[in-house]
């Protein structure tokens, strides 16, 4: 199985960025993710696709965010931001995981700040 994310369920999609912070201490983490075009706002389905959170889903299982917000410029679409907030080293080590295979499934690479 690749990893996948999705926004309304069985729409896979395509992160445009993803940009993670840790704190000094390692206990917290934040992960935001921009979604430029998302496919479950374009296309015929676009009105009826429930956007009730952000899943990650993998080989492991799946984590999901509630914090997903969509951006509009004149009543169309301007893409869709995430936030998953992650708490202690276990989370972390697993975001990665999947962050891992994610970026190997969507030619995604590492840009350290």
């Amino acid at each position: 199985m690749t990893a996948k994310i999705q926004l309304a369920r069985g729409i896979d999609e395509e992160a445009t960025d993803v940009k993670i912070t840790r704190s000094k201490d390692g206990d917290t983490s934040v992960a935001t993710f921009i979604f430029a075009a998302p496919k479950c706002m374009t296309g015929e389905s676009a009105s009826t696709n429930e956007i009730l959170g952000m899943y990650m889903i993998d080989e492991e299982g799946e984590m999901v965010t509630r914090n997903v917000n969509a951006k509009f410029i004149n009543g169309k679409s301007a893409g869709i931001e995430a936030i998953h907030k992650l708490n202690g080293d276990n989370e972390w080590q697993r975001f990665l995981r999947f962050m891992t295979r994610y970026a190997e499934s969507n030619g995604m690479s590492l840009n350290k700040a």
